[in-house]
């Protein structure tokens, strides 16, 4: 990508950024607040200009769903693009069957309440009563158009101008800063004032000469209550691995579990966890590698994505468990640790950073959803080839112990994950009267014969098999796009380790606990220009940069970063520009940072500016 693609791709983004900011800002008086609601949805999608359907709200609202963030919106409006009137226009033809540029109210009535997501008949009436400007029973679709492209252009200027009017909320966005658009700029729309605004914020050297004299002194007062890191990390090709693979690892006594890390709704990153018991103090040689299960004829995306283990001792309690290493180096596609463990039981902790391995949401994608089951000549269910081949991979994912079958602890794995609920022993025993199974475990055969039985009972019907392949990471091209499979080995030189998989209530604090234990422990502290008691701890490590905020007043703050003079980074935030809320005397992870080339040099380049109370 040249320099001049490079500029006009964040220019770009800080447009969209800004209309996601106004949009929001339109509706909720601050961005940390969340969404709690379909009707609120609707709302502040309807202030972005979008005009969502109730199939497109359910989509991203669904039963289960309590909250959604800024960050979810932002994600949303990627996907669902604005309604164009041209598109709108092709649509309308279609129903006009003498090409005269008019609708019957009575075919426009049937069509809109039989079809489709259907429309109420007082709803249709509404149509006419906006655009029958003739009162002669025939829609002019094209002045419909006009009339629905104006409105849409409307919600989002009045969300603009808001925002430019509003002091309050523009302090929000760009701490105290207020910019001037350069000499040279046509455009005064208030939208261009916003783009303006945020491609300048936060950083003097962008500055042109002819800014007001109120630009310079309120960045000049923004930056005494600022911190900025900037750090150039070579590229990893350039780099060797600091842990080398002991000689003679072969001979040493090794365990291993697989796993996969799974996206959520709300976009975190869950998975198992396990438990390593060591019968006596040892050297330890432990790696955690993501996991192709396609084999290695077929390349698969999970392979760039960042994976870390840490190990906590166990303590006599979880609260009293404490970080004792991590998987700090790689080699090759290996995140690897070397060293002492005594004799005890230890909490292993897989992680991966978000950076690489996000939420997407739902999109329509350009052909059909991949078919799952078919008729045989007999007339009998069965799956398609695909559809065995991902199911296939489903239960190499779950085999955590690798042995080609399935126990009832990693079934349950599968069925809480798809289904929320667990089987029994009666249950388990049932099915081995009617699958296939060997030594009280479910064969590969069996899995596929259950699965097909479900399949069978809904008549064909594909809407449950979607819900599972969905819950274990697939989208509707038998993609997987939001799950990345993991195998973790130990080996130990005196004695021979034992690992178990765990569920544990506390597993995301635990976890949340030993990642920011890692980073403070690694890194120095730095307080923020003006406020003694905000500190940011900064973490570079070979493959990742991470980033820590402790807040040790007595009141929450919220603090704005800025990554936009950063160069090939890709940040677990998914935005260049984002606020954080941490509480009251608590400490808060940032960011994680990772280059998206991992073949060419990246600039780390973050300003963390403390916002102003409102």
């Amino acid at each position: 990508m040249s320099f001049q693609e490079s500029r006009r791709s964040s220019e770009d983004e800080e447009a969209f950024y800004m209309q996601c900011r106004a949009a929001y800002l339109a509706v909720f008086r601050s961005s940390l607040t969340n969404i709690t609601s379909k009707q609120q949805l609707c709302h502040v999608l309807q202030q972005a200009g979008r005009n969502p359907s109730q199939a497109t709200l359910s989509k991203y609202w669904s039963p289960g769903t309590s909250k959604l963030n800024f960050d979810d919106f932002c994600e949303i409006l990627k996907c669902e693009r604005q309604t164009e009137e041209a598109e709108l226009m092709r649509a309308f033809k279609t129903m006009d069957v003498n090409g005269d540029g008019y609708i019957f109210h009575s075919a426009l009535e049937k069509a809109l309440t039989t079809k489709g997501e259907k429309m109420t008949a007082e709803e249709v009436d509404t149509i006419f009563s906006l655009a029958d400007v003739n009162k002669d029973g025939k829609l002019d679709y094209a002045e419909f158009c006009r009339l629905f492209a104006s409105t849409v252009h409307q919600c989002q200027t009045v969300a603009m101008q808001k925002l430019e009017t509003d002091g309050k909320l523009k302090r929000q966005n760009f701490g105290s800063q207020s910019y001037s658009l350069p000499k040279g700029t046509a455009s005064t729309h208030p939208a261009a004032v916003e783009v303006a605004a945020a491609h300048h914020a936060d950083s003097d050297s962008t500055l042109k000469k002819d800014s007001k004299p109120s630009s310079r002194l309120s960045s000049a007062r923004s930056r005494r209550s600022s911190l900025s890191n900037s750090v150039t990390m070579r590229s990893s090709s350039t780099k060797a691995s600091q842990v080398l693979e002991p000689a003679g690892l072969q001979d040493w006594h090794h365990s291993f579990r697989k796993g996969c890390f799974f996206v959520e709704e709300d976009g975190s990153i869950s998975s198992l966890q396990y438990q390593l018991h060591v019968p006596q103090t040892t050297r330890v040689y432990i790696t955690i590698r993501p996991l192709n299960i396609h084999g290695p004829e077929k390349p698969s995306s999970c392979m760039t994505v960042d994976t870390a283990l840490f190990i906590m001792s166990a303590g006599e309690t979880r609260e009293e468990a404490t970080l004792v290493c991590f998987t700090e180096s790689k080699d090759k596609e290996k995140y690897v640790w070397m060293g002492e463990l005594n004799a005890g039981t230890y909490y292993l902790l897989p992680f991966t950073s978000g950076c690489r391995l996000k939420k997407h949401n739902k999109k329509n994608f350009p052909g059909k959803s991949v078919e799952l089951v078919y008729k045989t000549d007999t007339g009998e269910l069965d799956f398609t080839r695909e559809l065995r081949e991902v199911l296939s991979d489903i239960f190499d994912t779950i085999d955590l112990d690798g042995n080609g079958l399935l126990s009832l602890e990693e079934y349950n794995f599968f069925e809480l994950r798809t289904s929320g609920e667990q089987c029994d022993k009666e249950a388990w025993a049932v099915c081995k009267e009617n699958f296939d199974m060997r030594k009280n475990q479910l064969t590969r055969q069996g899995f596929m014969e259950l699965n097909l039985m479900e399949a069978t009972e809904k008549d064909g019907d594909s809407a449950d098999l979607w819900v599972t392949l969905e819950a274990m990471g697939y989208n509707h091209m038998l993609e997987l796009t939001e799950a990345c499979p993991f195998q973790i080995d130990v080996y130990c030189e005196s004695s021979q380790p034992s690992i178990q998989s765990l569920s544990l209530e506390s597993g995301p604090k635990l976890l949340n606990q030993a990642v920011q234990k890692s980073i403070t422990a690694k890194s120095g502290a730095k307080a923020l220009r003006g406020h003694d008691n905000v500190f940011i701890f900064t973490y570079r490590g070979e493959h990742r940069i991470s980033s820590v905020i402790a807040n040790k007043t007595n009141q929450k703050v919220t603090v704005h970063v800025n990554n936009e003079q950063s160069r090939n980074c890709c940040s677990s935030r998914g935005m260049t520009v984002f606020a954080v809320e941490i509480p009251a005397r608590t400490k808060m992870v940032c960011q994680h940072v990772m280059p998206i080339n991992d073949k060419q040099d990246w600039i780390y380049n973050c300003l963390e500016t403390i916002l102003p109370s409102i």
